[in-house]
């Protein structure tokens, strides 16, 4: 599953990269077949979101199965992580031409 936490003034739920994390679950993992918000369907990814006081952001994936469970959290301590990677985004975009997405800025 997924958790998306944020502050209590964010409108949209779940977040873009909550939606964005999810996809790459589903397109990656066999037994998903798509995401869904408070669904406990099988083969859907479940996706909670929680807002809470000021909270910049935190996004937390967990991988749970009878033997173990492995949890990868991403929690941001302030928007200025936010901010950088819109200027970085930004200069990239600068210097190329055609439809361009975040694999294209990282390179992945």
């Amino acid at each position: 599953n997924l958790v998306e936490t944020h502050h209590v003034h964010k409108l949209d739920a779940p977040s873009g990269t909550a939606i964005t994390l999810a996809e790459q679950i589903v397109d990656n993992l066999d037994r998903k077949e798509r995401w869904g918000l408070h669904e406990t369907k099988e083969g859907v990814l479940r996706i909670d979101d929680i807002r809470r006081k000021e909270v910049p952001g935190i996004h937390t994936i967990t991988y749970d199965s009878p033997e173990d469970m492995i949890t990868i959290t991403h929690d941001a301590h302030g928007r200025k992580g936010f901010a950088l990677g819109a200027v970085i985004a930004a200069e990239y975009t600068a210097q190329h031409n055609g439809l361009l997405t975040m694999e294209d800025l990282f390179q992945f």
